[in-house]
């Protein structure tokens, strides 16, 4: 019965995470709205367009070397960025 309570528990305290994470990242992409924008806007040279294919190539790279190294080790549960993942997106602003 333990494993049982146990498991329910750690379940519960998983979803409970992502939930806070999800309206964390919510929050952010409403508040952040309009200073992306302006930042849009503002882009003459097109550098934002340019960075966001730079971060989209490092994610397909990422993402080749995360099948290859699944294929050569086991699985492991995959981490979402922890609490505060919900602002990596803030990044973009430097």
């Amino acid at each position: 019965m333990q494993p049982l309570i146990a498991q329910v528990a750690t379940t519960f305290i998983g979803d409970t995470v992502a939930l806070v994470n999800g309206i964390g990242r919510l929050a952010t992409h409403v508040l952040m709205a309009p200073v992306e924008r302006i930042a849009s806007a503002c882009d003459v040279a097109g550098i934002l367009r340019e960075r966001a294919a730079r971060a989209a190539e490092r994610e397909r790279v990422k993402h080749a070397w995360r099948l290859l190294s699944q294929k050569a080790a086991p699985h492991r549960p995959r981490r979402h960025g922890g609490l505060f993942g919900c602002l990596r997106s803030l990044g973009e602003l430097t």
